[in-house]
């Protein structure tokens, strides 16, 4: 069913074939972009940077830092970081800077523009390091305006405080209401992970979506069916099958305003095989092998590279190094981890222990 969806739609809303290069055991992807990117900071920037930087022409940094990144100052400077960080990998890679949501004044956003892809608006409490993000969306309108006039994104983390299996839906109209009141505001639902959020593509021309790919393979079934799966625990957390069917189609299909966004987020292992579990899948390492495995085996390789650039570039009229990554058709098994020196710190990625079927080539 999968592959009949993606194979309808495809024809019509995708074009990029003639953008890459495909054999039996060959793939070239034109400056792939992960369009919601956790990197952390300190040693842990050290660690994971290189990780999404050999991987991507550029990526969408998240500004939940501890403080979070709410000036310019901040900005630049987390920026070099990270392209410290990437080490060789620098050059081809481009940080799309965001700042934390908060009451910028016009000054303080048209100082920003230059150097900001767009504002992250987190919801009081509802992921790591949000305990700053706002308590009324309605009441952040002036802002909202500021960044209308001068073509600044919006970058959402989609839920209320309510059942952890209706937080995406709960807020669905507070999206409505986003899109309707902000006409030429172009509003990002991140990391969507229900039928109904893909419903919504549709209906609003400013609003698109980001969506990850452990949500287009994973289920709550996954996370909490049998033994607890620390690694695969998430917010928003993984749905139902029938969202992540809806997901999937819609990502096979190459959905004109529908882009890959990672959110990985890593954690060190003692925090997510803990009681306090942290949320956060950290996919980094696995992201462009592991949907190349999964587009192939519906049959819809050819779309893999609308869903990791040429969508993005089109809706946010981007610039990035002019950069191509090559996949080969070549087993390799994820490590069970990745650490630094001495030990710390210590992150399990997604897909640990699993054989994958394409990697990055000169790995």
């Amino acid at each position: 069913m999968l592959e009949e969806v993606a194979l309808a739609a495809g024809g019509e809303r995708w074009e990029s074939a003639r953008e890459m290069m495909i054999t039996d055991d060959r793939l070239v992807l034109k400056r792939p972009l992960d369009m919601h990117l956790h990197l952390r900071d300190g040693e842990m920037l050290e660690l994971v940077a290189v990780e999404s930087a050999r991987q991507f022409a550029g990526a969408v940094i998240m500004p939940n830092l501890v403080p979070p990144v709410t000036t310019l100052e901040m900005l630049r400077a987390y920026e070099a970081r990270i392209l410290a960080a990437c080490g060789k990998w620098g050059a081809g890679f481009r940080p799309l800077m965001t700042m934390f949501f908060k009451d910028y004044s016009e000054a303080e956003l048209e100082a920003a523009r230059p150097y900001l892809f767009a504002v992250k608006l987190y919801p009081h409490g509802v992921t790591t390091n949000s305990e700053s993000g706002i308590h009324s969306v309605r009441a952040a309108e002036p802002v909202l305006r500021r960044m209308e006039a001068l073509g600044i994104p919006l970058l959402v983390h989609g839920e209320t405080g309510g059942f952890v299996m209706d937080r995406e839906v709960e807020f669905l109209p507070v999206y409505e209401w986003l899109a309707t009141t902000f006409p030429r505001l172009r509003i990002v639902m991140e990391h969507i992970t229900t039928a109904a959020a893909v419903a919504m593509l549709d209906r609003y021309e400013n609003l698109h979506a980001t969506v990850t790919p452990h949500h287009l393979v994973i289920t709550l079934d996954d996370v909490a069916g049998g033994l607890l799966q620390p690694h695969l625990f998430c917010k928003p957390i993984a749905k139902r099958p029938e969202d992540r069917d809806a997901l999937l189609a819609a990502a096979l299909a190459a959905h004109p305003k529908l882009m890959m966004g990672s959110d990985s987020a890593p954690h060190p292992r003692h925090a997510k095989e803990s009681c306090g579990c942290a949320a956060g899948v950290w996919s980094a390492p696995v992201l462009l092998p592991r949907l190349a495995e999964l587009f192939e085996r519906h049959g819809a390789l050819g779309r893999l590279q609308a869903f990791v650039s040429d969508n993005a570039v089109r809706v946010h009229g981007l610039e990035v190094p002019d950069r191509e990554v090559v996949l080969e058709r070549k087993p390799w098994v994820v490590p069970a981890r990745w650490e630094g020196p001495g030990g710390d710190p210590c992150v399990v990625p997604w897909e640990a222990g699993r054989e994958l079927a394409w990697r990055v080539a000169g790995e």
